[in-house]
């Protein structure tokens, strides 16, 4: 619970930082916690059911035709650190990408990079799991739509872009450990490293949409019938 609300009290204070005001709306509908209540659930499976999770891992299996580990890996994960971790970033990163560009394209951002992280990462890791691949998605897409949202990332505040550079260097090195035969943990690097670059195409395609829709609501059109029955009407 103590974490919970310390969650919680972190998300308000990032969004009291760039100003944004979260309502329940048609294009905000807190998908980062619905995602991360089924997460939770999904864990609580795995530690009750056993084979649960080797039903659902991400491993050579989904290359044979059980395609559906390739989502179901997303919600699946190692430990109660692994599965802390990835929460937090998802609440955080997850509503404010959600305000910003609405949940439809929110979920499919979350949805389509998981997959495609995944569908990288069966070809280098024996079996894998988790929403990191993800979530890393969606930092991807929020640094190229809000590249200055302030996060607090490595004991200090910074603009989100800053703290991406980190994380992909971090998992750069990691990647090459593992081509090397030297990896430094077990951490899935490649599926990161790939869910950031797609959430970056996402990102990329998203920033033009707002700044355009932006544009459309500045953009100020008479009708010239309208105004010509305004001066007949009031400039007698």
């Amino acid at each position: 619970m103590i974490v919970l609300v310390s969650w919680f009290l972190e998300i308000k204070r990032v969004f009291k930082a760039v100003g944004f005001i979260v309502f329940m709306t048609e294009e905000f509908r807190f998908w980062a916690f619905k995602l991360s209540g089924i997460i939770i659930i999904v864990f609580i499976l795995q530690l009750l059911i056993s084979g649960f999770t080797d039903f659902f891992v991400l491993n050579s299996s989904a290359l044979q035709g059980e395609i559906w580990r390739f989502l179901s890996a997303v919600f699946l994960h190692g430990s109660v650190a692994h599965i802390v971790y990835n929460l937090f970033a998802l609440l955080l990163f997850g509503s404010i990408l959600e305000k910003l560009i609405g949940y439809k394209k929110f979920l499919l951002v979350f949805f389509v990079t998981g997959i495609l992280a995944n569908l990288i990462s069966v070809n280098f890791y024996l079996s894998s799991l988790g929403a990191s691949g993800a979530i890393f998605g969606i930092i991807g897409a929020l640094i190229i739509v809000r590249p200055g949202v302030p996060v607090w990332a490595f004991g200090v505040p910074m603009p989100i872009f800053i703290a991406g550079i980190i994380w992909a260097g971090g998992d750069i090195l990691g990647a090459i450990g593992f081509f090397t035969g030297n990896p430094i943990n077990n951490t899935g690097n490649i599926a990161h490293l790939s869910g950031m670059f797609f959430g970056f195409i996402f990102g990329a395609l998203y920033r033009r949409r707002i700044k355009r829709e932006k544009k459309d609501k500045l953009s100020i059109k008479f009708n010239e019938d309208t105004m010509r029955s305004w001066e007949s009407t009031y400039m007698k």
